[in-house]
């Protein structure tokens, strides 16, 4: 099978039946599966993960937007992350069978039909981008939605497809195909939010900090906690735990420890079996030797004899 991953992210994190009526008509879509939803009240977000063919994956997305943009209005929306649309970005990830090339050709299908249909603002990022200063998804949201209208009166950020007008209620809309993304977040034992910010600043690559790595701090009124919000784009080369350890470091440097992290969405197997073997000090260790990995390598060596 050809198999894509997709990673929505829409604006609305805190009004169940809102999000349960969108959930509907992306199931309702067709037969892309839908792996996981992590929604989040104080980003006032959730991040759908979509896998399956290629055809069934732009469905789903297609009914998404369709669903957001008659059940979210951004101009009563507020949230701890940034955001420039209703579907506020739609990743394509290479899984199986497929290459990075056929994400970048689906993603800027979507954006054109979804431009089309809904007269929304699409812009193309990371590998599906028309030009290097588009190829960064925080410079694109740069502004968010309110900064928006004035942003696109500069010729550099007119949209690659739609009207180069902001919609009224959904925003704009960030379609683009890169590699595997992993949503960390680490919560601080401080509800010093400028602590988050210090942290976050020191790890992110824009501002000297660990390559592939974005930061940022966030507020979690509810627990009363500061987070470092991290979104990592190349786990082999920074490893989760290399970012769990800087981040212990910088925030003891101001008096805090951490309390627990967490991921969003889902992760590789190979990202949590490189933490065990950090953590756990084992030497020469093969991840094969994983039950589980064997078990699934005895198998598919069954099938095929």
């Amino acid at each position: 099978m050809r198999i894509i991953e997709s990673v929505p992210n829409f604006s609305e994190g805190r009004r169940p039946e809102v999000i349960e009526a969108i959930m509907k008509e992306v199931r309702r879509a067709g037969p892309a599966r839908v792996l996981d939803l992590s929604s989040d009240a104080d980003h006032n977000r959730s991040v759908l993960t979509l896998a399956g063919e290629p055809a069934a994956v732009r469905a789903a997305i297609e009914a998404l937007v369709a669903a957001c943009l008659r059940q979210i209005d951004l101009r009563s929306h507020r949230g701890h992350h940034p955001r420039m649309g209703a579907v506020d970005v739609v990743p394509l990830v290479p899984i199986r069978g497929v290459t990075m090339q056929d994400c970048v050709a689906l993603a800027r299908d979507i954006g054109a039909a979804i431009a089309g249909r809904h007269d929304l603002p699409v812009y193309l990022y990371e590998e599906a981008a028309t030009a290097p200063h588009r190829r960064d998804l925080a410079a694109v949201r740069k502004g968010g939605f309110e900064g928006f209208a004035a942003k696109m009166g500069d010729p550099l950020w007119g949209p690659d497809f739609g009207p180069a007008t902001v919609h009224p209620t959904a925003g704009c809309v960030a379609v683009g195909a890169r590699e595997f993304l992993i949503a960390f977040n680490i919560n601080l034992t401080t509800p010093d939010v400028e602590v988050a910010n210090k942290v976050a600043r020191a790890i992110r690559h824009s501002s000297g900090g660990l390559r592939f790595v974005k930061a940022m701090g966030v507020m979690l009124e509810d627990r009363r906690l500061a987070q470092v919000s991290i979104n990592m784009t190349d786990f082999r080369r920074t490893p989760l735990h290399r970012v769990f350890e800087v981040v212990r470091a910088e925030a003891a440097r101001w008096g805090a420890g951490i309390a627990g992290s967490e991921i969003v969405g889902l992760v590789p197997q190979e990202a949590l079996l490189d933490v065990a073997g950090f953590y756990l000090r084992l030497e020469n260790f093969d991840p094969d030797r994983v039950f589980e990995r064997r078990l699934e390598q005895a198998e598919t060596a069954s099938e095929g004899s």
